[in-house]
């Protein structure tokens, strides 16, 4: 399992995890992947700093990458407290009303908590590839598109290659032609923000509308070493997995989850590959998330519409870390792709990363019989 991208970042085998966890990132950069460690969680550029001192340290000296999100077409500059005021009352007033019917109390004033998510803010997300460049990524993938030129010729200046996701051709064509290197084709089944194009027909579609200019990775539906071989048959170079990766064992270090598995993996473990809904309610675009109570409140007919980004994500901020916080696993908000039916156990990272191999091999082997 290995092709040229493999080559030109120096990993092992093409398996590129996303992960909001650095303990799970620098997990499969060990294993012989590229872990990919998402920044939208870190506001402050000194807890960020701290991070990847810590995955510079943990990786063995392989690489490893970071993904911010740098929306373009939303408000995204100004202080938090001036994007507030443009959260309408309505909204705030439904988000408590269902917080109380759904029983999750408020969080414990006694504990510090975050002020909320600000790295949904074009310049929040302009400071985390400052910081990052300060260490060694291999990788800088944007999660909504091309990031700005300025941004991809800081990163190429200093030999770190460029991803961005895509979900339709226009997306890939645009990407290459602002400099981005390589094109992650993201089907419809994905998890986090996703178009409306499933993986079967879209990453063929890609490899070849862009597959001569940039690599192409293939992104949603891809949990086993079957569907990997699938992707590469379809003309990928490698693959992008985040979703699978939530039940690693990983996620429970340096967490009060350490004894056991956390909230959020107690809703993974139970769901089906139909218990996903595509929505915009995390963040105000589409988005792929966990089906839960949480989610279908916002479908009731008196549910307001979802903000804008990011005002959407800055109005549920704190329901996000109530919902975390209540131990509730029927109400949990939380991205994840159509694979998640395939995620019934809590894994090591290095025993998923040896089982996906062996049964990508076992497949080709197969398939070279036919």
């Amino acid at each position: 399992m290995r092709t040229d991208i493999c080559e030109a970042l120096g990993i092992e085998r093409p398996i590129f995890a996303f992960a909001p966890s650095e303990h799970v990132a620098a997990a499969v950069t060990r294993a012989g992947g590229l872990g990919v460690l998402g920044c939208v969680r870190f506001n402050d550029a000194e807890e960020l700093d701290a991070t990847l001192d810590w995955m510079d340290a943990n990786t063995d000296g392989k690489p490893y990458g970071i993904d911010v999100v740098m929306p373009a077409a939303v408000p995204t500059e100004g202080k938090a407290m001036d994007l507030d005021a443009m959260i309408p009352a309505e909204h705030r007033a439904f988000v408590d009303r269902t917080l109380a019917d759904l029983g999750v109390p408020p969080l414990d004033t006694s504990v510090e908590h975050a002020s909320g998510v600000l790295g949904w803010l074009h310049s929040v997300a302009r400071a985390q590839v400052d910081v990052a460049l300060k260490h060694r990524p291999a990788l800088i993938a944007n999660a909504l598109g091309s990031p700005p030129k300025d941004v991809i010729d800081e990163a190429h200046a200093v030999g770190v290659q460029v991803a961005a996701l895509a979900g339709a051709v226009r997306h890939a064509h645009s990407h290459v032609d602002n400099g981005v290197d390589i094109v992650i084709a993201q089907g419809y089944e994905a998890g986090g923000h996703t178009g409306e194009i499933a993986s079967m027909v879209l990453v063929p579609e890609i490899v070849d509308a862009v597959g001569d200019r940039a690599t192409v990775l293939a992104a949603g539906g891809i949990g086993s070493g079957r569907q990997i071989a699938a992707a590469m048959a379809l003309g990928a170079e490698g693959v992008w997995m985040g979703s699978y990766w939530l039940t690693a064992a990983e996620y429970q270090l340096g967490s009060a989850a350490g004894e056991g598995p956390s909230v959020i993996q107690k809703a993974l473990l139970e769901a089906t590959s139909a218990d996903t809904v595509r929505t915009r309610i995390y963040s105000g675009k589409p988005a792929r998330l966990l089906k839960t109570k949480w989610t279908e409140a916002w479908e009731a007919k008196d549910a307001p519409d979802a903000l804008p980004m990011p005002l959407q994500n800055i109005l549920v901020a704190e329901a996000h870390q109530r919902i975390s916080a209540a131990d509730d696993p029927s109400v949990v908000a939380m991205p994840a792709g159509q694979i998640v039916g395939r995620m019934n156990e809590i894994v090591p990272v290095a025993d998923s990363m040896a089982a996906l191999v062996a049964e990508y091999e076992a497949t080709v082997a197969r398939l070279s019989k036919l």
